[in-house]
């Protein structure tokens, strides 16, 4: 007998990213990766390598949480004007 596994849509998955998106600003996205990068800017040697990948990997993370942001903003935009 197979059984429905899949999560209601009320459950968040990811409930603080989810949270951050929803009250957070887009000045608010480049404050929280500033001190990684800066971090990131003080490695010498071997580990400059790995913080040059770590910063490709925050620059796309930025990139997509930006995104996120949009989409929200457009649906708020779409609920408030009736529009689809």
């Amino acid at each position: 007998m197979a059984t429905d596994k899949t999560e209601p849509a009320s459950e968040s998955l990811y409930p603080a990213l989810e949270g951050f998106i929803e009250n957070a600003a887009r000045a608010d996205l480049s404050e929280v990766f500033a001190s990684i990068r800066e971090g990131l800017g003080s490695l010498k040697g071997p580990r400059a390598e790995q913080g040059a990948k770590v910063r490709t990997a925050i620059e796309r993370t930025e990139e997509l949480l930006n995104f996120l942001m949009e989409v929200r903003e457009k649906i708020e935009g779409n609920k408030r004007g009736g529009g689809r």
